[in-house]
């Protein structure tokens, strides 16, 4: 009786029985839990693309928990060995072309990586939102099958972020169905969404996914994820400025 209950209530609130018991900060860990896993490893190519001109490469890239990041490019040539280090919200890059390490500041974390339309901070993988913003659960509807949650964060007025507020799409298998930002005069940035998803290493992926600018939209970036593997057993010197300048993968 307590369970038909609660289903009925869920109903009149337009919400799944299931999620009552979840919180909307819940939804987005358990969102970025699911594409980062305890550990992971990825190949990835990333595609620019600009009225005048396309690039693209080729990527590898690790993580393990919320606060470690390893992205290494390996085409084309010209490019390859480029290699961006997170750890603890720290950002490092290294350019063989130069051999040096180069830390990043905090205030050029919401700058473009390489050229791309996703920033240092989007390339991290940060995880920072989870506990810098108030999250709020705003809609939740039905598509394809899915029931899909829309959140609203917004962050602590003692928040050193660009955003004025964020907004995510969130399927309830956890993918990320699009990310949000808009700034500090409440005007749309840029948005992020997922344009495929597959099965990979046996969960749902958003395999490829599309940064567009606001009001450009010929100006675009794709992360297509050609490999995953979750919860790999990883050295414990992956995650280092010495793994970084010499690779040991």
């Amino acid at each position: 009786m307590r369970t038909l209950i609660i289903a009925m209530i869920a109903t009149l609130l337009h919400l799944p029985a299931h999620a009552q018991d979840v919180s909307a900060r819940d939804l987005i860990q358990r969102a970025m839990d699911h594409y980062r896993g305890q550990t992971s490893y990825s190949v990835m190519t990333m595609a620019i693309n600009r009225p005048a001109w396309k690039r693209s490469m080729t990527m590898r890239g690790w993580t393990a928990g919320d606060k470690k990041t390893l992205v290494r490019v390996t085409q084309p040539r010209k490019d390859s060995g480029n290699g961006t280090l997170s750890v603890d919200g720290n950002m490092w890059t290294y350019t063989p072309k130069i051999n040096r390490v180069i830390k990043v500041p905090s205030s050029m974390m919401s700058q473009n990586w390489m050229g791309s339309d996703f920033s240092n901070k989007d390339i991290s993988k940060n995880t920072d939102i989870i506990d810098q913003y108030d999250h709020t659960l705003v809609e939740t509807r039905e598509q394809d099958g899915f029931n899909v949650y829309v959140i609203e964060s917004i962050p602590h007025e003692e928040a050193a972020v660009v955003w004025g507020r964020e907004v995510f799409q969130i399927r309830d298998d956890w993918v990320l169905l699009e990310q949000q930002f808009w700034d500090q005069d409440d005007e749309l940035v840029k948005t992020l969404k997922a344009l495929e998803i597959k099965q990979l290493s046996g969960r749902a992926v958003a395999s490829v996914m599309r940064m567009t600018q606001e009001g450009k939209a010929d100006e675009w970036t794709e992360l297509h994820t050609l490999e995953v593997e979750f919860d790999v057993d990883l050295p414990a010197n992956v995650f280092t400025l010495s793994n970084l300048r010499n690779p040991r993968q």
